[in-house]
């Protein structure tokens, strides 16, 4: 399984996101899996990437997390959680989607 983390720099979630993408990994029993970050600093790139915002998480390159209304861009990005709007997926969120992308 491939994991990126998609940023833009200095981005005030990165560390956030991945320390739950580690949990929930590990939730899942992916431990091993690597998770790789990459900073996004051209509109071009967040074009190539369907980036819509930091941070982004791939799974095999795909943003289990797209809202197909929202354009490409360097920006930061929020998400709903059962906890209200933040930063970064929750933990279940997560776990709920690598484990599918483990099924695939």
């Amino acid at each position: 399984m491939d994991i990126t983390v998609l940023v833009v720099p200095d981005c005030p979630n990165e560390k956030l996101v991945i320390e739950r993408l580690r949990q929930a990994l590990a939730d899942v029993g992916l431990r091993d899996a690597v998770v790789s970050a990459r900073v996004l600093t051209a509109q071009a790139e967040a074009e190539r990437y369907g980036f819509t915002g930091s941070p982004t998480v791939l799974v095999d390159g795909r943003d289990p997390f797209a809202d197909a209304d929202r354009p490409p861009g360097l920006a930061c990005r929020v998400y709903r959680t059962p906890e209200g709007l933040a930063g970064a997926p929750g933990v279940d969120q997560l776990r709920r989607e690598l484990a599918a992308a483990a099924a695939n």
